[in-house]
């Protein structure tokens, strides 16, 4: 596409001027073959059916101008043209082949008019006009056609504007990228980008006809603006186009992450493989060459739509499973704690660990026997949530983990996931706060609430237990031991083992309750824990 000097190649120039010729000769062509067709179409339904017979000469017409500028542009057959005397004859075939069926548009076309305004079939009569309007732009351009054909100047204009056609070239060959920062059955949005309005008008009502809302733009720049402004499902866009070309829009398109999924079909004449496939690299979802057939224009437009439509449902998916995934980490979180969930989610499969250094608490309510023998279910049930929920976000302030829930009992721990000096602090101030919780929720309810807690310090296993509503639970004698403190205790008190009474004693104070008798362990020293000690040394309620 470009030389060693990095400017087009003459090969390339060549073939992308004859390719514009052919566009800018094609495009009122495919306007008349493309009205043609409409009105077929339309005339029965608007009572036209014996007009059907002029229409298919004026069908008839339009291919063989079709076939015509085909032929006379291919370079094979411009190459046989040569001499001064040669190229005559050139211009005077030119002339006359294409005059024919233009000759036979406009007598048929302005038969038909007659007909239709005499039928007061607006729409009708505003397709043929336009179809009229194609044949006369023609013959408008014949002149210039000739001027190319002959070699006098390659400096042919894009038409409709004063701009020359090679710097339009020279772009798409070597596109500019500054300022570029890189980075269904339903109706669809879509975009038509092209600077010649018969082939915006014909797209438009083709889509139309399928049921979607079109949009035109007749410049790169006029496009820009309109994605930055609308929601778009799909851009038709044309590549040679004064001012920003095709593959310019393209490149701004893609390389800005908002509107980088917006699929791009891109459709020009200049089909040579190399613009095919740049364009392809680019990020165009597909790429159809001028003039194109309806049936092709609606199956690769519905291609692009479909993959749209499936990329954009994997996205919906993938956003409920990352919700639905929120939501079960989240439930997950209420039933383990985040360290054992992370080692699970790391593949390990048996989780048991020894801790040298943890606190146990075990707290229970008195009389719950009794209690819930009196209250009702919903109302038992409420009071245990709320006295529950109180002592969950208690547990959390202090860092510690709550292990579980029996019935009327609660279990936490202290420096049971991470190495912790103060734990023992932390689940006895968490024990004076529970005990303080207890009495608002009494007053609260009107039914007399009284805890009993226990606190034991020691070695413990932990780890889960169950494939099946597993758990994450805590053995060894230091649970064993929390408990017995807490079934050994009075109502209202804090019975602390000795263990935890030596890693407290500094900072909170205690009662001695004398020798215990625990079951499994004999005779057992406890201390009813008070309250902290202030700097000075007396007593702080928490």
């Amino acid at each position: 596409m470009v030389n060693a000097s990095g400017r087009p190649s003459e090969d390339f120039l060549k073939c992308a001027l004859l390719a514009h010729v052919r566009q800018d000769f094609n495009a009122p062509v495919s306007a008349i073959l493309g009205y043609a067709e409409i009105l077929i179409e339309d005339a029965p339904k608007l009572g036209l059916e014996h007009c059907a017979a002029d229409l298919g000469k004026m069908y008839q017409a339009g291919l063989d101008l079709q076939r015509l500028v085909h032929d006379l542009l291919d370079p094979h057959a411009l190459a046989k043209w040569g001499g001064e005397s040669a190229y005559d004859d050139f211009k005077s075939k030119l002339r006359h082949d294409l005059r024919t069926p233009l000759t036979a548009l406009k007598g048929y076309g302005e038969m038909l008019l007659e007909d239709a305004q005499e039928a007061s079939a607006d729409t009708f009569v505003d397709d043929l006009q336009k179809l009229l309007n194609a044949a006369k732009r023609l013959l408008a351009r014949l002149d210039g056609l000739v001027e190319f054909a002959s070699g006098a100047s390659t400096e042919l204009p894009i038409a409709g504007s004063g701009q020359s056609l090679l710097p339009a070239l020279e772009r798409i060959a070597r596109p500019r990228r500054d300022g570029i920062t890189a980075n269904k059955a339903d109706a669809y949005r879509i975009l038509v980008v092209d600077d010649h309005e018969s082939n915006r008008d014909l797209l438009s009502r083709r889509l139309t006809r399928d049921a979607h809302h079109v949009v035109t733009a007749e410049s790169g720049e006029d496009a820009i603006d309109m994605v930055e402004r609308e929601p778009f499902d799909l851009i038709l866009l044309d590549l040679l186009m004064p001012g920003m070309s095709g593959y310019e829009v393209l490149e701004r398109l893609k390389c800005d992450p908002r509107h980088s999924e917006i699929p791009v079909l891109m459709i020009s004449a200049l089909n040579e493989i190399e613009s095919v496939v740049r364009c392809i690299e680019a990020g165009a979802e597909d790429y159809l060459a001028k003039p194109f057939d309806p049936v092709l224009l609606r199956a690769r437009v519905n291609a692009c739509l479909e993959r749209k439509w499936l990329r954009d449902r994997e996205k919906v998916i993938l956003h409920q499973l990352r919700l639905e995934k929120d939501r079960s980490d989240a439930l997950l979180l209420n039933i383990l704690p985040e360290p054992i969930i992370a080692r699970l989610n790391l593949g390990e499969s048996t989780i048991a660990d020894h801790v040298a250094d943890a606190t146990i608490l075990f707290a229970d309510l008195v009389g719950f026997t009794s209690l819930s023998a009196r209250l009702p279910a919903n109302r038992l049930v409420h009071l245990l949530n709320m006295l529950f929920s109180d002592f969950d976000r208690l547990s959390v302030r202090f860092g510690l983990e709550k292990i579980k829930t029996i019935g009327d009992a609660y279990m936490l721990a202290g420096g049971l996931l991470a190495p912790c000096s103060d734990h023992a602090e932390a689940v006895a101030d968490m024990a004076l706060a529970m005990r303080d919780t207890s009495q608002e929720v009494s007053h609260r309810i009107g039914e007399p609430l009284q805890l009993r807690i226990g606190i034991h310090t020691g070695s413990v296993v932990s780890g889960i237990i169950g494939t099946h509503k597993f758990i994450f639970d805590v053995w060894g004698d230091t649970v064993n031991t929390a408990s017995r403190m807490e079934s050994h205790g009075a109502p209202n008190e804090i019975n602390v083992s000795a263990a935890a009474y030596m890693r407290l004693c500094e900072k909170f104070t205690f009662e001695s309750c004398g020798t215990l008798d625990l079951k499994g362990k004999g005779p057992t020293e406890a201390y009813f824990l008070r309250g902290r000690r202030s700097s000075h040394g007396r007593q702080l309620e928490l």
